[in-house]
């Protein structure tokens, strides 16, 4: 049947959608989200439905996702007809059974997801299966090689070539920003792509923003690799493993994530890592909570690595206080660039050490973290960094003080005297991402005292920065209410910490999914 084309100007996100009124729907047979097969000249594509009353008859209308594909104008035809149901919906629905899928099904899965052949729904079930039914490892390996298969991947031509990751977890971790610098300084080639926020106050991504452009091509990424050993560089542009990118919208809203290990090595394979280092921050308020866990974590990211050609070493590091002590994109990277100055916080210093140091012991070094620690007192890990920081088109002369950060400034004192005994991660990350971050890079909390740290009665705990007077008004609000700190004179004096009913609010715990 032939419609006439209307333009919606508006983007869905990245799925192909056409809207159809409910009459000329019923004619074909069309419910909502039902797939249709779209034909425009020499073109076809398959797009979801959305069925709507009212919507002009014999009109199409198209999402921007499908004017592009078939770069089509106001007021054309185009054919419509119902499409076929894929054969991954089979698939689907024996997981969702709890059988085990086969290499080929899941190939077939992760393809269908990329060319946008699955509505929602059928994503959101997928997702959900493999959650209630776990993964075997056979099928963890499969999802990551279909996972690189399905996307770019690229060759930078060099011998190995090195990367670092953290499952996330810990506020203000912007230990990625020492580490690569560190690696590439030791002659090591180390092209790190990294994510924006998900669910924190800062990716890693966000951060280099701060001092350099992170959105690069992958030629762009060569080239500097070429010219520095190293790049700092926002993966979202790569598409590399974009099934990925396309599951973690499902991810999100569910507050689940069974896809971590294929999600991040695939994105690894992607770039032909071949040695890598996982971070896993462990303790409360992360996203492992026991040395148990992070253990078997460490168990299964090696055995997929090995499946994958990949060497790989986990770090399990603490974490239950944020890293330094600064949280939001602009703090952060103004953190970072005092540490690799020698003027940075010690957990910082210590822990971007310790994990540059376990990638130069998989190269063959003695002493790993005592090489890292000279590069970094040598200040040659801060001569790199401002290398890459001018390959990548930022200012290699920019100093910590000209990082701009939020003109709105506010205090939360401490109502006792004592010393800190417990800081609440989730807590401090919900109170930075109100007062602005990290979509307001400015924004964020710098902390004034951490754990063990003695505190007075009226001593700053921290400040909260923002860019917007509301915003920092509601942060303030929030700080109040939850209370992320806990000073005490010596554990076990203040044995009652809560009471239930209260008078608190309680806020639905945050869900933690970082790349």
């Amino acid at each position: 049947m032939e419609f006439k084309v209307k333009l919606l100007e508006i983007r869905s996100g990245g799925k192909q959608i056409i809207v159809i009124d409910d009459e000329y729907a019923s004619l074909l047979g069309i419910h909502s989200s039902d797939r249709v097969e779209v034909a425009y000249k020499k073109q076809n594509i398959i797009a979801i439905a959305n069925v709507a009353t009212d919507f002009p008859k014999k009109n199409l209308g198209i999402y921007e996702e499908v004017q592009d594909k078939l770069k089509i104008q106001e007021g054309e035809t185009v054919t419509v007809r119902p499409a076929e149901r894929p054969e991954s919906l089979g698939y689907i629905r024996n997981k969702i059974n709890g059988q085990r899928l086969t290499a080929p099904e899941i190939k077939s899965i992760i393809l269908d997801v990329v060319e946008r052949h699955l509505s929602d729904v059928e994503l959101a079930s997928f997702v959900t299966s493999l959650h209630i039914h776990g993964t075997s490892m056979d099928e963890v390996e499969a999802l990551t090689k279909a996972m690189v298969e399905t996307g770019q991947t690229i060759d930078f031509g060099k011998g190995a070539i090195l990367d670092k990751h953290s499952i996330g977890g810990v506020p203000g971790d912007k230990t990625t920003i020492l580490v690569v610098p560190i690696v590439a300084a030791a002659g090591f080639t180390i092209p790190k792509t990294s994510s924006r926020a998900i669910t924190s106050p800062a990716g890693t991504a966000d951060r280099v923003e701060v001092l350099c452009p992170v959105d690069l091509t992958c030629e762009e990424m060569r080239s500097i690799v070429k010219k520095t050993n190293a790049c700092l560089a926002w993966g979202g542009a790569l598409e590399l493993a974009p099934a990925d990118d396309l599951l973690i919208q499902v991810e999100y809203p569910l507050s689940i994530d069974p896809l971590l290990l294929p999600s991040i090595l695939s994105k690894k394979k992607a770039i032909g890592a071949d040695y890598i280092v996982v971070d896993i921050p462990t303790g409360r308020g992360t996203k492992i909570k026991t040395i148990g866990e992070a253990q078997t974590l460490a168990r299964e990211f090696i055995e997929l690595g090995k499946r994958l050609d990949m060497h790989i070493q986990c770090g399990v590091t603490f974490g239950e206080q944020p890293i330094g002590y600064a949280i939001g994109p602009a703090l952060e990277a103004r953190e970072a660039l005092l540490a690799l100055m020698g003027k940075g916080p010690i957990d910082l210093v210590n822990k971007a050490a310790s994990l540059a140091g376990l990638l130069f012991e998989m190269m063959g070094a003695k002493d790993g973290i005592k090489e890292a620690n000279n590069i970094l007192k040598s200040g040659k890990a801060e001569k790199k960094l401002r290398e890459i920081i001018a390959a990548q088109g930022g200012d290699p002369n920019v100093k910590p003080e000209d990082i701009e950060i939020g003109k709105q400034v506010a205090e939360i004192c401490s109502d006792e005297a004592g010393r800190v005994q417990w800081i609440n991660n989730r807590n401090i990350a919900q109170i930075a991402r109100i007062a602005g971050a990290p979509k307001t890079k400015s924004a964020g909390v710098l902390l004034n005292k951490k754990l063990g740290d003695k505190v007075a009665t009226g001593d700053v705990l921290y400040r909260i920065y923002s860019g917007s007077t509301q915003k920092l008004e509601s942060a303030v609000r929030i700080a109040e209410k939850l209370n992320p700190y806990g000073v005490t004179g010596k554990f076990g004096e203040k044995m009652l910490v809560d009471r239930i009913p209260s008078k608190k609010i309680y806020y639905e715990k945050p869900f933690i999914l970082e790349r």
